[in-house]
């Protein structure tokens, strides 16, 4: 009986690997082959050669990762204090400015599209990271802070009342005492706001034009003119997985218990 039951989360993994272990295979064979088999009969790096020689293809990848990293920044500087209040304050719709947030944490990116064009056009920062970095944290400050409240509540107040009487100021609370026992939490967060930032694709392609162009929108221009050369495409697709397995490698432990404890919507 329990040999039965196993086969279906076996089932459900080579389902979720199967697509990824194809495409690794695609990305290794040659230009005009896109043939799905098991195992490529002349695999060549050719396709990674090529992206990571050209400047035109790897330097998608470097603007993802600053405005990503200029993101995650942003959302962790404004959502722990943001967090904070919430859990161990009280004010005049604090509970409906909570669950708002959580609305904007629903909203579609491409609803918001055309009005952030349009705002980025007037202040003259169009084709900046710092443009699609304050984009995206229109969706994970409001993802951040519900995580972090999450597990600023389960510290006890007493903590806090300890540190007033001890003499802490505000940013040595935070430093010496809070942010250390929310390390787990913090880890998480930053795992989601680096994920949502580095797939999101609509707005980032269309913030962008040349000198901060994702490898997303490279790799939709690429295709558009080089659609025979669809191994090539999936070798982008590969090096894109990189950065996220990497990240959840690295954090792996803090995610486990990130998921047993706090918030994580």
């Amino acid at each position: 009986m329990n040999n039965r039951f196993a086969v279906a989360p076996a089932v459900f993994a080579a389902l979720v690997v199967m697509p990824v272990y194809w495409l690794i295979v695609i990305s290794v064979q040659g230009r005009g082959d896109a043939s799905l088999v098991l195992f490529p009969s002349n695999a060549t790096l050719n396709n990674f050669t090529t992206i990571l020689s050209d400047p035109d293809w790897y330097m998608g990848y470097v603007n993802a990762l600053i405005y990503v990293s200029i993101n995650v920044v942003i959302s962790m500087i404004v959502a722990i204090p943001a967090a904070y209040a919430f859990s161990r304050f009280r004010f005049p719709g604090s509970r409906a400015l909570f669950f708002g947030l959580l609305m904007l944490r629903m909203m579609v990116p491409a609803i918001l599209l055309v009005p952030f064009v349009q705002i980025f056009s007037a202040i003259n920062m169009i084709d900046t990271h710092m443009a699609v970095a304050i984009a995206h944290c229109f969706f994970t400050v409001p993802l951040a802070i519900w995580i972090l409240e999450g597990f600023i509540s389960d510290i006890p107040v007493e903590l806090d009342e300890s540190a007033a009487i001890d003499g802490y100021t505000t940013l040595e609370f935070f430093r010496r005492l809070l942010l250390p026992q929310i390390s787990t939490g913090i880890a998480v967060t930053a795992f989601f706001c680096f994920m949502f930032s580095w797939i999101e694709f609509l707005l980032s392609n269309a913030l962008t034009t040349i000198y901060a162009k994702p490898f997303g929108g490279i790799m939709t221009r690429a295709g558009s003119v080089m659609s025979a050369n669809i191994p090539l495409l999936a070798a982008a697709g590969v090096l894109g997985l990189i950065p996220g397995v990497l990240l959840a490698v690295v954090i792996r432990h803090h995610l486990a218990r990130g998921f047993s404890l706090g918030r994580v919507a």
